[in-house]
Parts: structure tokens; C-alpha cells; sequence
């Protein structure tokens, strides 16, 4: 699609979404996706556990749909039966409530659970029960959601509450709420669906064991970031203890990692005074949706902050990847010095990036590292008559039975209002991988979507320091690229794939179709289908049509060659299988792609 189609604001006609049954209306009830069952939360998890089988060939389709609906599934060694269909890139979707397990005695269909799933699968017996617990954990955090008290309409929520309110978490992975380690007090006091404010506690680590990479020298740093009342505090709290600056670092540690911390890995560092515990100090912080990004209850237009937190959720352990902490304010400094030197995305692909612009690392390559750190980031920036969303939203319910997004598309007409949101989410995101060789992993969590009056004007983009990657024969700038072997000895010598950088310009698109395509974009799809009748065909016909157009305005035709959108399949990441087989191999299948289908009617 040109960008001239994507400006056009109203349509000719009216859509009026269809008829869905009022949901939520009650403040205690989690906000859905659509295709989830209102107070069914073990239902959405045993379904996503089933569509991820499927997806990554854990599962498979033993006969084709059958006159009652049915499609009999193989599953290990069981069987089972849904009413089953498969969307864009061969995203499984599964009927709320079909799915059935055949009991191997009676050889009658009951409802399935997931015990009974878990164990027909070919994995080690550890792994099996190390999901089962994850799931059930999810489970059980699904349900505590429900006895909290939950906006209404979260439509009218400014960034930061929004940020805190998606409590819908990941639309694929069924592990999406398993917060290992928390109890449910713990998610109670820190999970973001609470939405409860706490302070942080604060530690002073001999410098000897501690790295900054800070914008200006500590104790500047410290009194502009805390504000001179808080610095001031901490500075006194210090020279009591007998120390300084001069020989000791500020660090913020997360209340739940230091209670955990402290009579454990900390405990001999504090002992013989490598570390000094300051108390709780600050303002109050609330976890958003991502739980260990932080915003500043009292003053959320100050930097987002990231902390590590030992426990699992989805496929990893939640702490802070060591590598990246210091290095992350210089991979922030280059990126927003490439966008900001394109007029392109000034003008047609409008973009901002949100900057990780200072790091603290503890204890490099010791027990601690990773486990204690700090990363400070920009909160987006609006003008009065805009409003930020993370895209993730735009595939969500509201309360009254209709999409978050209904009230803009009510306004500007289905397809003007699709198209452009289609327009502005991804063509910075391609044109940064296309024309300078960077690829980001845009999923709906990273990405925020700019509107005024309910119309989508711009893009902006965030966290970088673990989902950069970029091919360093396709920069515009090499020169301009972070010296990374000065920034950390681990990078000299590493190998293309290691880290930020591949030799491979299909690697970078692949990584952008993955994230933006296959895990965000098929949700917002499903949810133009459910609730307004547009076929997801349609939709990602409107999405092949808006790349060709790119294609076709792009000067260097043999550069874009190698980012081809139109690939018949594409390969795509197995985030259940991570969890359960050893095997690295496993973790990638392949997988049929919707922008490679050139049969539509609608081309010469």
C-alpha cells in the first residue's frame, strides 16, 4: 500500500462491529483476548498449550475436520479432537471450549487437563514437570487477577497506567504468567495487575566490583535522577556508614530481589563490607506489564526503571543479560544518532527511540552478575493531544464486550483506520532493516503506537539492549558503530551471531517477520476477524500490499532483494519447545508464509 491510500481518514461506508456478548463488566474479571472464555482462565492456557504444540510440531492434525466440526488431533501417544482452523503463518486457532482428550480406557472425549497433556509428550520426565508447574502457576496467577479490582475502561488510561493495566501478558506462550519465584503475596505486592506502589531498596557496592556507564559523573547523575531531596538522603545514609562516592556505587535493587539476595549471595559481601545496605529510598515505583520495568508512580515522565529479578516467566529467567547492562546506553546512543539522521523517518516513516541511557554492572562474571544491576530508560514523551499505546493493546477486549481499538475505528472507518495503523506500526520498522541494516525485535510490548483523535501518527520503539541486531556490511554509517571490543572484552574476536551482529541479512528478516509478524500482528489480525468480519486474509493482503509499495518506492532494488518479504515460508521461533527438549536445533521450525501467496484477485 502507498502511503497516500494510508492517509485517507474516512471510509465511504460505515462498519459496525458485530455482535459480541458484553464481557468483564464486572471490575473483577481479567480483561480478554478474543477468543478467551470470560472466568476461564485454565480454559486460555490449555488452549495456548495446544496451539503452541501444534504451531511447533509437538502436535499434529491426524484427520482433516470431520461434518461435526471436529479435527481429530495426535498428541504423543493420545488423542484429541477441536474445532480447529489455521490462520496466517499456520497459527493454529482453536474454538474456545472444543477441545476434547480421548480417555485410552472408555474411548470416550472428556475435557483434557493439563496433567493428562503434559504426559503425553516425548520429553524428559524433569522438563514435562517443570512446564506442568508453570502452567499451573499461570493458572493459579490468572485467577488471583480476578479478585482485583480492574479498570473499566482502560481506553481513557494515560501510558503509564496502561503500561500497568495489559494484564492479558503473552498471546502465544502458554507459560505467560508463571512468575516462578513469586508467591502469590509477592505478585500481590510487585506484579503489575496490582498496580501497588513500593521504593526501592538501596545498596553501596565497593567500586571495585561495580561498572557505570553513566551519562555524567555519579553524584550529578544521582541528585538530577532521585531529585535533591532523595540524593541528598541517600548521601547522608552513606557518610554515616563511613563512605562515599568516591569508593563505593549507588545501586537500586528490586525489594523482592534484595529479600531474596540478602541472606544468600549477598550475605558474606555484606558481611565484610563490599556492600552496604542503605534502606528503602526514593519515589514510588509500580511495575508495568514486562514486571521488572519499573515507572515512577509520583512522576512518570522520569526514566522507566529496569532491575533484575530472579524468577522465571514465559521462556527465561528474568534478570539482566550481563553483557548487555553497560552496553546498552552505547548501542541507545547510535541507534537514536541513526534515526535521528534519516529525514525518512522525520517525514514518511516517523519513528522516535526511547534511550537505555545508563547502566550499572555488578560483580562481572561473578555469582552476581546479572542478578544486580540497573538500567535507566526514557519514558515516551507526548504532546497534550496525543495518547501512547503499546501496541500489544490493539489486540485486546474491553470491558464492554468490544475491542480497545472501537471507538478510533467507529471514528475513521475500519480499513482507513487499519491500513494506516498497519502503515505507521511497521514501515519504520522494515525501512530501518531495509535501508540500514538494522533489525529490532518489534513484538507488541516493545512498540508504542502515537495517536491523535484516535488517528495513527507515529511510531515510538524501546528496549535495545537485548534485541538489537544488525549486519555490519549493510550499515549506511559503519564508522559510527560502538567500539564493542573497548565497551567489554567478550565481544573481541566473537563470532557473527554471538551478540548484536550477523553476516546474514536474512537473519535480520527473519527476527523483524518473527517478533512483529508471527507474534503480534496475527493477534491483531484475529481480532479484526472475531470482532468486524475482515478476513484475516484481508488483512495481511492490506499488510502485502503496504510492503509491496515500499518495495516499489525503494531506489536499490538489489539491497532490498535480500530482506524479499514474499518468501513462501519463512522459519520462526519454537518457544515451547525451549522449554522442554535440550536439542537447539529444535528451536526453530519453519512455517508457511501469507506474504508469499501471489494469486490475489486484486493484481494484474
Amino acid at each position: 500500500m502507498s502511503s497516500k491510500a494510508g492517509r485517507a481518514r474516512r471510509s465511504t461506508g460505515t462498519c459496525r462491529t458485530r455482535c459480541i456478548p458484553p464481557r468483564c463488566r464486572t471490575q473483577g474479571l481479567p480483561m480478554p483476548l478474543p477468543l478467551d472464555l470470560p472466568g476461564r482462565p485454565d480454559e486460555r492456557v490449555l488452549r495456548q498449550f495446544v496451539s503452541a504444540l501444534l504451531f511447533e510440531g509437538l502436535a499434529r492434525v491426524d484427520e482433516p475436520s470431520s461434518d461435526d466440526g471436529m479435527t481429530l488431533l495426535q498428541i504423543g501417544k493420545g488423542e484429541a479432537r477441536a474445532r480447529l482452523r489455521h490462520g496466517p503463518f499456520g497459527r493454529p486457532r482453536i474454538a474456545p471450549g472444543s477441545f476434547q482428550l480421548r480417555c485410552p480406557e472408555t474411548r470416550a472425549w472428556t475435557g483434557g487437563s493439563l496433567d493428562h497433556l503434559i504426559h503425553l509428550l516425548p520429553a524428559q520426565e524433569a522438563a514435562r514437570l517443570t512446564l506442568l508447574d508453570e502452567l499451573e502457576r499461570t493458572v493459579t496467577f490468572l485467577h488471583q487477577d480476578s479478585a482485583l479490582l480492574q479498570p473499566v475502561d482502560r481506553r481513557s488510561l494515560p501510558f503509564d497506567r496502561l503500561d500497568c493495566a495489559l494484564a492479558e501478558a503473552h498471546p502465544y506462550h502458554p507459560c505467560f504468567k508463571s512468575r516462578t519465584g513469586f508467591t502469590l503475596k509477592d505478585n500481590a505486592l510487585f506484579g503489575p495487575e496490582a498496580a501497588r506502589p513500593f521504593r526501592l531498596h538501596w545498596l553501596a557496592i565497593a567500586r571495585r566490583h561495580v561498572r557505570e556507564a553513566l551519562p555524567t559523573d555519579p553524584e550529578i547523575f544521582w541528585r538530577k535522577e532521585l531529585g535533591e531531596a532523595h540524593a541528598a538522603r541517600l548521601f547522608s545514609r552513606m557518610r554515616r556508614k563511613g563512605i562515599s562516592l568516591d569508593g563505593h556505587a549507588l545501586v537500586p535493587v528490586h525489594p523482592w530481589q534484595w529479600r531474596h539476595l540478602k541472606h544468600g549471595l549477598l550475605a558474606d559481601w555484606i558481611a565484610d563490607g563490599r556492600v552496604a545496605s542503605l534502606g528503602e529510598n526514593g519515589d514510588p515505583y509500580r511495575a508495568t506489564q514486562s514486571i521488572r520495568t519499573l515507572v515512577n508512580h509520583a512522576d512518570p515522565a522520569r526514566a522507566h526503571v529496569k532491575l533484575p529479578l530472579d524468577i522465571v516467566n514465559t521462556s527465561s529467567r528474568r534478570g539482566l543479560e550481563p553483557h548487555s547492562i553497560v552496553t546498552a546506553p552505547h548501542l541507545s546512543r547510535w541507534l537514536a544518532a541513526l534515526v535521528a539522521g534519516d529525514q525518512d523517518f522525520r517525514s514518511r516513516y516517523r519513528l522516535e527511540v526511547l534511550q537505555e541511557y545508563a547502566g550499572i554492572r555488578v560483580d562481572a562474571h561473578g555469582a552476581l552478575d546479572g542478578r544486580l544491576g540497573l538500567m535507566l530508560r526514557e519514558s515516551p514523551q507526548t504532546a497534550p493531544d496525543e495518547q501512547a499505546v503499546p501496541v500489544n493493546a490493539l489486540m485486546m477486549m474491553e470491558a464492554d464486550g468490544k475491542p480497545f481499538i472501537a471507538p478510533w475505528i467507529a471514528r475513521h472507518g475500519l480499513l482507513p483506520w487499519l491500513s494506516r495503523m498497519l502503515e505507521v506500526t511497521i514501515l519504520p520498522v522494515w525501512h530501518l532493516m531495509v535501508h540500514h541494516g538494522v533489525g529490532l525485535e518489534a513484538h507488541g510490548q516493545n512498540m508504542i503506537l502515537v495517536l491523535r483523535n484516535g488517528w495513527p501518527e507515529r511510531l515510538i520503539l524501546r528496549d535495545f539492549h537485548e534485541s538489537v541486531e544488525f549486519c555490519p556490511a549493510l550499515l549506511r554509517v559503519p564508522d559510527a558503530l560502538p567500539d564493542f571490543a573497548a565497551i567489554d572484552p567478550v565481544y573481541d574476536g566473537a563470532p557473527s551471531d554471538a551478540y548484536y551482529w550477523t553476516d546474514h541479512a536474512n537473519e535480520l528478516r527473519e527476527l523483524v517477520m518473527d517478533c512483529l509478524f508471527i507474534y503480534c500482528l496475527t493477534e491483531i489480525s484475529l481480532l479484526i476477524e472475531t470482532a468486524y468480519g475482515l478476513s484475516e486474509r484481508a488483512f495481511w493482503d492490506i499488510v502485502t500490499r503496504l510492503l509491496d509499495g515500499y518495495a516499489a518506492d525503494y531506489r536499490d532494488q538489489q539491497r532490498l532483494c535480500l530482506f524479499a518479504h514474499d518468501q513462501p515460508d519463512i522459519s520462526t521461533e519454537s518457544l515451547l519447545s525451549r522449554k522442554l527438549f535440550r536439542d537447539r536445533s529444535l528451536y526453530r521450525h519453519r512455517v508457511p508464509n501469507p506474504l508469499g501467496l501471489r494469486d490475489r484477485s486484486d493484481q494484474p
